[in-house]
């Protein structure tokens, strides 16, 4: 498609002579922007990804893909029916019965608010994000009336370690002659947890499910029953169907109801970041626009030159289309590599930035995971390079059109 001749008179101009020297520094700024812009458009969506599945995959891990709840809010009882015909249907993997209730945690004189889940041993084996990330003790302890495992942070908060006690206090208290009393009872730590993710990290506790209705004073009741079904995408399609099948004897909430808010908030803030980091892109396709035209007004004489030797239209334009893409096509490639190199090591990089700065980059608290996540998307990456690809492309054509067009004659005859 393009002669040797274009690609050599296309790679002399770009190797720029001395009286030539801003339109390469402009050409050199264009091939930078271009890096960069696909390099952090890269980065940017890995990290955008890495935030979303990993906030998924933590709150699909230590949460049902369906809550069923009874009539009466915060309470169900004669839950074993129910349970038994949710675990028949198509789809639905597991159902767990759980009782969920806030306390105020209190040990050696520090008092932190947290979530109560009481939940049969067995269950929570089968949760392997709790499962796989027990940081002391072990879920064999797990049984009993006065025990618990708590989050590791919590329990780093507290100062407190397996075997330690655990004042925990609920609100709704014992009513006596003189008013309500919160409910106090120690219990003893038998294990923590670090999953990774902040908020449960630092304010969830779970106890044996008999222990928590003792503690809850819900007798043989439950809070509502968890169901995990084979896909997480298609929980609202089988929650319609536990809907049709309890006939009205409970309600059903899906994951993504729940969490709705959140995610939506997340893909509104990867849209407008991808819209603003496109920019940077579309700048240093301008760059290489105004560089190109400052090379063909400095180039006239060498083109009508060209023109007078034989050169036709066609061989001028495509000279400046070689001249223009190969900055466009260099600087995606170099972003292209960048980026998947930043974004595989971005762990470690921001490990060695905030040891070289003493800063705190990525606080847990702020941002709910404790590491920071990267996935790359190859469809968005492919997406990406095209972009860049495109618009330097597009950024060569009215330049090299311009070339094309210019008059031997009255070029030489102005020179």
């Amino acid at each position: 498609m393009f002669s040797a001749f274009e690609w050599m008179m296309a790679m002399r101009y770009l190797r720029a002579r001395r009286q030539e020297g801003f339109i390469s520094v402009i050409a050199w700024f264009s091939l930078v922007g271009i890096a960069l812009g696909v390099a952090t458009l890269i980065i940017v969506m890995s990290v955008m990804n890495g935030f979303r599945q990993e906030l998924l995959e933590r709150i699909l891990g230590i949460n049902g893909h369906l809550s069923v709840y009874g009539p009466v809010s915060g309470q169900m009882t004669d839950y074993e029916p129910i349970l038994d015909q949710l675990q028949d249907l198509d789809g639905v993997i597991s159902v767990n019965a759980l009782v969920e209730g806030q306390v105020m945690a209190s040990a050696n004189g520090i008092a932190k608010g947290a979530i109560v889940r009481g939940i049969r041993a067995e269950d929570l084996a089968k949760r392997k994000i709790v499962a796989d990330n027990i940081k002391q003790g072990s879920l064999e302890a797990f049984k009993g009336d006065n025990v618990i495992m708590m989050g590791a942070r919590l329990a780093r908060t507290m100062g407190v370690t397996v075997g330690d006690d655990v004042t925990l206090i609920s609100p709704k208290g014992n009513v006596t002659a003189f008013g309500t009393v919160p409910r106090m009872r120690a219990f003893k730590v038998v294990g923590t947890f670090e999953i990774g993710m902040y908020e449960y990290d630092s304010g969830f506790i779970f106890m044996p499910l008999e222990a928590s209705q003792i503690y809850f004073k819900l007798k043989d009741g439950i809070s509502n029953l968890e169901v995990f079904v084979a896909n997480p995408d298609t929980a609202p399609q089988v929650g319609i169907e536990l809907q049709r099948a309890l006939q009205g004897q409970a309600s059903v909430h899906d994951w993504q109801r729940a969490n709705s808010s959140f995610f939506n908030a997340i893909q509104v803030e990867r849209n407008v970041m991808f819209l603003i980091l496109t920019l940077i892109i579309l700048v240093a396709a301008f760059n290489i626009i105004s560089s190109l035209i400052m090379l063909v007004k400095d180039k006239g004489r060498d083109i009508a030159i060209l023109r007078t030797m034989g050169a036709t239209r066609g061989m001028i334009m495509r000279i400046f289309l070689i001249a223009g893409a190969s900055v466009g096509v260099i600087g995606t490639m170099a972003g292209f590599g960048l980026g998947l190199a930043f974004a595989s090591n971005i762990e470690g990089i921001r490990r060695f930035i905030e040891q070289f700065t003493g800063t705190d980059l990525f606080a847990a608290e702020i941002y709910f995971l404790s590491q920071l996540p990267a996935v790359v998307d190859p469809t968005e990456v492919t997406a990406i390079v095209l972009m860049g690809l495109g618009l330097s492309f597009l950024a060569t054509i009215y330049p090299s059109w311009r070339a094309a067009k210019i008059d031997p004659a009255e070029a030489l005859r102005y020179e």
